[in-house]
């Protein structure tokens, strides 16, 4: 599905091969992805070129748009490769190249004068200033820093060129420093400058107590808690219920977070968000997520959700450690036929359990397995070994790509 001219595109993560096909699968009208260098995160598969050409060429068979990062803080060496990057991006086909740095901006408007430009909410764009100056050197796009209000952002699309899109996030991890400019990692993560160059290791999520000089084997919570103090540990971001606000205030690209999690987020959080925004687009003025989208968002790995700061200053910080996980993918769906469903198993499940399961635009269905066979078609107790094909007695299809879920 096209994202049109007056409607908001649903901007998907892809951060391997798997992950960009449920993107797709599940309703993505564009998807974002890295080469193996000079993108955000080092810690997905990400794309050879070789693969980015693939990659992009299934993407436009089903409509769907490919950006590819280009956001580091690149070093000098890193730009010494740039002229041989270019080409294969050239070559790949690709829609748009996601750039932060200037340098690597012009360097790209002169390579590929044809190529689509958006700035990566690495730039910090917080203000109108700086997003009309980026679309006068030739950006078609500018992703705004996370840290900005409605309002702002209502004023920055009132006062800058109408052909300037404007794509904000709606779903995801949120960054305790700037926009994801972070020196945690290269201070205490032995990351040096990587944290920048697609290797932050997420310190901001560890737990952390206060140590005298003299006492150093004597740990004390900041504020009395079982597993220390979270100072740095921010909430997920949740616009699901707000999605009609958004669009209202200009925003033409609704960008879920996420390269470097799981295929299951992917398709999970893309299946809700489609879900959602097809009912906007049937009714704009009435806009109220259906509930079994809203719980869509709680059957993933996540922290607690906020609105960031969409609506002013927020309580963004979470008090507790770790993520929430209630449901754990235990298999995906490859194909149905006679009244036997084909399945690649990820984790182990067994006969007897009841399971859910998701394909895209609808609520997902409750599935007692009764029987479970093996690849030769011999019965089944229990699926153990990942990636075997099971079959299950289904009197139904699901679609190829259909996400099966257990309760844990």
């Amino acid at each position: 599905m096209t994202a049109t001219a007056n409607f908001p595109e649903l901007l998907a993560p892809a951060g391997d091969r798997a992950r960009l096909e449920s993107a797709v699968r599940f309703g993505a009208d564009a998807v974002y992805l890295g080469g193996k260098t000079l993108g955000m995160r080092c810690a997905p598969e990400n794309f050879s070129p070789e693969e980015l050409i693939s990659a992009v060429d299934f993407c436009h068979k089903h409509g769907v748009k490919v950006y590819l990062t280009c956001n580091t803080l690149p070093s000098c060496e890193d730009v010494d490769g740039l002229d041989e990057y270019f080409e294969s991006v050239k070559a790949a086909n690709v829609d748009a190249m996601i750039i932060a740095d200037v340098g690597v901006f012009f360097a790209a408007r002169r390579a590929l004068p044809d190529m689509e430009i958006h700035i990566s909410t690495q730039a910090g764009i917080v203000n109108h200033l700086t997003a009309r100056e980026f679309y006068n050197l030739g950006a078609k796009r500018v992703v705004l820093a996370r840290e900005l209000s409605l309002d702002e952002i209502k004023r920055i699309r009132d006062e800058t060129p109408p052909e300037l899109e404007i794509e904000t996030f709606v779903h995801g991890a949120m960054c305790v420093s700037f926009s994801g400019r972070c020196l945690l990692s290269s201070y205490i993560a032995g990351r040096g400058r990587e944290s920048n160059r697609g290797g932050c290791a997420q310190p901001c999520r560890w737990s952390y107590t206060l140590t005298e000089v003299k006492r150093p084997d004597e740990h004390y919570p900041i504020i009395e808690e079982d597993h220390g103090t979270y100072i740095l540990n921010a909430k997920d971001l949740c616009m699901m219920e707000h999605l009609d606000k958004l669009m209202r205030a200009g925003i033409n690209s609704f960008k879920i977070e996420g390269r470097a999690k799981s295929e299951y987020y992917t398709a999970i959080i893309t299946n809700a968000y489609r879900s959602a925004l097809d009912l906007l687009k049937k009714d704009p003025d009435n806009y109220a997520p259906e509930q079994w989208m809203l719980d869509e968002t709680l059957k993933i790995s996540h922290r607690e959700y906020c609105t960031g700061f969409y609506f002013g200053q927020p309580d963004n910080i979470q008090r507790t450690a770790g993520y929430i996980r209630e449901y754990d993918v235990v298999a995906k769906v490859a194909g149905w036929e006679d009244g036997l469903l084909r399945c690649t198993e990820l984790n182990r499940f067994s006969v007897g359990d009841t399971v859910e399961i998701v394909e895209k635009g609808q609520p997902p269905v409750i599935f007692r397995i009764d029987e479970m066979f093996d690849e030769e078609k011999q019965p089944l107790d229990v699926a153990r070994h990942p990636e075997m094909t099971v079959y299950l007695r289904s009197d139904r299809a699901f679609t190829e790509g259909s996400m099966i879920r257990k309760k844990l």
